[in-house]
């Protein structure tokens, strides 16, 4: 515990998910966010920047790959979370990698423009991160860049190099994948194993009711519960209830 003590930590913003997590992530860490549709993946992530940036004066990179950053900031202001002020003050930054998989022209000044290719992608990171200094970081998500390559060991390498630059770069960051079915917990069954943390998320019908669940896999360098929590999609963005199990 007193080793925990040393390292920085880094508040979710994510009320119950910080004492699951013994204070927060660690600064600097790339945390994996996994699971199938419907689990509430892409709002942690939003509440995880905006807490960021307006209770701890952080500002955030969100590269999206399956929304456009209109939809995302349309379901966003679902939430109160309102993207484009944020991004006119300078203390976010939208990179648009779904325009040019959907084929679609974007006015997004950040912008993946030629499909999936890693140099592009890091060097659009690079750029925005040191623009405004930003400290977290989103990538929504690995499975949205529907990255084309066969070959398990170069993809290995392709996700490595995006979570190594993250960790260059200093920012604490989240990757997103989709659990494909119930026996990987990535779509490419590699990004588990190169993120410094691993958080499962699931949807599963209870009593005739779907209900949402968490469990933290893996954390490096810190204490974690192992048990699964229930979480609740509310007005204000995602709520953990520690204090219950299933």
């Amino acid at each position: 515990m007193e080793e925990e003590l040393l390292f920085d930590r880094v508040k979710t913003g994510i009320p119950g998910l910080d004492g699951i997590l013994h204070g927060g992530f660690i600064r600097g860490n790339n945390i994996l966010v996994s699971g199938s549709a419907g689990t509430g993946k892409t709002i942690m992530c939003l509440q995880y920047i905006v807490s960021g940036i307006i209770n701890y004066n952080e500002p955030g990179v969100f590269v999206t790959s399956e929304e456009l950053p209109y939809e995302l900031r349309r379901e966003a202001l679902q939430f109160g979370w309102d993207l484009k002020k944020l991004e006119e003050e300078g203390k976010l930054i939208i990179i648009d990698a779904a325009s040019a998989k959907a084929g679609l022209s974007t006015d997004e000044k950040y912008a993946i423009r030629r499909g999936f290719e890693v140099n592009e992608l890091a060097e659009q990171i690079y750029t925005a991160v040191n623009q405004i200094q930003a400290k977290r970081l989103v990538l929504d998500s690995l499975s949205g860049l529907d990255i084309k390559i066969n070959d398990q060991q170069a993809l290995r390498v392709a996700i490595f190099k995006i979570s190594a630059l993250l960790r260059e770069l200093g920012v604490t960051s989240i990757m997103t994948s989709e659990m494909l079915d119930g026996h990987s917990f990535s779509r490419y069954g590699v990004e588990e194993f190169i993120a410094q943390g691993v958080i499962l998320l699931h949807l599963k019908e209870q009593d005739g009711e779907l209900r949402r669940s968490l469990i933290v896999l893996k954390m490096r360098s810190t204490a974690h519960s192992l048990r699964r929590y229930p979480f609740e999609i509310t007005s204000l963005g995602i709520v953990v209830m520690p204090g219950e199990e299933i």
